[in-house]
């Protein structure tokens, strides 16, 4: 059975991954700093289940402190690298402490893998790097990547990074591209989050723009399916995939669905554009489909019903 270590995997995205390792009978090693972007709380509550199963071991480390701690990892088949610092308005603040988590930590887990003849590597990246692109659904081979965010140029000299690897060390290299992740556990400061807590405290929302952007929000569940295929994918060395859910929907439409979920109406107070912001995301997920039979399952509807009966359940538990 594959033994799999995983960065990042106390958060949103890799707990969900994690859980889902430990199902499939996967023995699972998580590297997680707890770093303080949000309340370390919510992350230690993300893997309290998994603390318990005997095939998973917690380290917490920081991905740019990794050399020197293989003697407490030993005979790993495939890195999973989740660990990175998110969101595209805090890295205008804040862009050197991204290039030092997302670009250096990448290059921190590449030699890790290097030094311990680790040939599979994943490498999460984002829609983000996609930036001001009208060329919808956007296809991972389009070469007119515009960053507007040093969060979203990170994440493509992460990506860079890990074909160079490829080609110097032959490590088989997946880059998977996530667009717009939501579900349980879900990080607070994101959008749906942000606007299911705030409309059913009855307080306001603000909105950036007029409301009119849109974006490919893909449920967590999908895109854990998605990491799965990639762990047996064999077909070549180097591939990149989108994992989206290749269907839109708009900022203003988004919201009257949590609005009907919650059977409150929100208090919307209506804000300029942010820098960094794109106005559409959308994902053309055919080579996925072709080569990781990625095929997402859960409609926006399912989705935000879904997240908004579990945060409810986290409202009455806590």
């Amino acid at each position: 059975m594959k033994k799999v270590l995983i960065t990042g995997g106390a958060g949103f995205i890799g707990s969900h991954v994690v859980d889902r390792l430990l199902l499939l009978g996967y023995t699972v090693t998580n590297i997680d700093n707890f770093q303080n972007f949000y309340d370390r709380k919510i992350k230690e509550s993300n893997i309290s289940e998994a603390l318990m199963h005997p095939n998973y071991t917690f380290i917490e480390k920081d991905i740019n402190e990794i050399s020197g701690i293989e003697t407490e990892i030993k005979n790993v088949d495939v890195i999973i690298h989740l660990a990175a610092r998110a969101g595209v308005r805090p890295s205008i603040l804040d862009p050197l402490a991204y290039y030092h988590t997302n670009v250096n930590g990448t290059i921190q887990m590449l030699e890790f893998a290097r030094r311990n003849n680790i040939k599979k590597f994943i490498n999460a990246s984002s829609s983000s790097v996609y930036g001001v692109n009208n060329n919808t659904p956007w296809k991972e081979n389009d070469l007119d990547l515009l960053p507007i965010s040093p969060y979203a140029a990170s994440k493509i000299a992460a990506e860079k990074i890990c074909y160079t690897y490829n080609q110097l060390y032959d490590i088989n290299m997946v880059v998977l591209r996530f667009f717009t992740v939501y579900g349980p556990r879900q990080r607070p400061d994101l959008a749906i989050h942000k606007f299911v807590k705030a409309i059913e405290a009855g307080s306001s929302i603000e909105i950036y723009g007029d409301g009119g952007t849109s974006r490919d929000y893909t449920y967590i569940d999908d895109i854990v399916d998605g990491i799965c295929s990639a762990l047996n994918y064999e077909k070549s060395k180097f591939e990149i995939f989108n994992l989206g859910n290749s269907a839109t929907i708009s900022l203003s439409a988004l919201i009257s669905q949590i609005e009907v979920n919650l059977n409150r109406e929100a208090i919307k107070i209506f804000k300029d554009e942010q820098p960094g912001d794109v106005s559409i995301t959308n994902a053309d997920i055919n080579k996925s489909a072709e080569l990781l039979s990625y095929a997402p399952r859960i409609s926006i509807q399912k989705g935000i019903s879904e997240f908004v009966t579990w945060y409810k359940n986290q409202q009455l538990n806590s």
